[in-house]
């Protein structure tokens, strides 16, 4: 019985992982087809071809989308960590009333839909002058992204011992000493998670950049593709490579901090 029910285990992660890799493959087939190639999206390419990659480069300008998606998704990340971090640390430490309050209400704000401020927003972007500037979706990405990271900071931070912040008063540090010099480096697993969640998030955004970068000189990758699938024309797969390419450098970042990820979404969300 045990053997059965191992086996149903193993089946079920099998069929778990081929439902989530069905996306990759049909990404896959339609950026190595040619637009000529008219056989189904679900079969590999009878001649594989780059073209659709050159293609959505030079016609993209994917080079200068993806420096700006650089700077929109670092900017963005440094300061969710920074403020998310310092926020989260007095949550945890000093559950008064007030720091109750605060800490609910910013949970709170996750289910708020970005969509459904969208108008009132764009009008006061308009009315700051931030359109087609960096510091208006950076800005707006730390706003909407502060919330999911208070609540993994703080759940994380109420594991975290307090005998350490009490060493390290009894040692002349402040507080703002003993979170930089002692907490924040205990953070490493959370800020892992933090780093790979939100930079997925503002990397792959399309619906404030859509609006608020709006010149091709500033916009990203997800706008810069959308060209390809218009009124007037539909370069599918142009779009799939251009897709392949935008997702290398979250992928490399996500290679790099995995680690630490399932360890800061474990701990994180058990305390939070």
């Amino acid at each position: 019985m045990k053997n059965i029910s191992r086996v149903m285990k193993y089946v079920c992660l099998v069929l778990i992982g081929a439902f989530h890799l069905i996306p990759f493959y049909i990404l896959f087939n339609m950026a190595f087809k040619s637009s000529e190639e008219t056989t189904s999206k679900w079969r590999f390419p009878v001649r594989a071809t780059w073209d659709n990659f050159a293609n959505a480069w030079e016609q993209a300008h994917l080079a200068r989308a993806l420096g700006n998606n650089l700077i929109i998704t670092f900017f963005a990340v440094l300061l969710v960590v920074l403020i998310g971090a310092l926020a989260s640390y007095p949550l945890a430490r000093f559950q008064t009333k007030w720091n109750q309050f605060v800490y609910m209400l910013s949970i709170s704000c996750l289910i708020v839909p970005a969509l459904t401020i969208l108008v009132p927003l764009y009008k006061f972007i308009v009315d700051l002058g931030g359109i087609n500037t960096y510091w208006a979706v950076i800005m707006t990405q730390v706003t909407f992204s502060l919330p999911m990271t208070i609540f993994l900071f703080t759940g994380f931070i109420n594991t975290v011992p307090r005998e350490l912040d009490e060493a390290g008063l009894i040692d002349g540090s402040s507080r703002i000493g003993i979170f930089f010099r002692i907490i924040m480096p205990l953070l490493k697993p959370i800020t892992s998670t933090v780093i790979i969640l939100i930079g997925l998030q503002v990397w792959n955004d399309y619906q404030f950049s859509i609006f608020f970068l709006q010149k091709p000189s500033v916009q990203t990758i997800p706008v810069a593709l959308s060209q390809f699938i218009s009124q007037f024309q539909n370069q599918v797969n142009w779009v799939a490579a251009g897709c392949f390419i935008g997702m290398l450098p979250m992928t490399v970042v996500y290679l790099f901090l995995q680690k630490y990820f399932i360890k800061g979404m474990a701990d994180g969300a058990i305390k939070g």
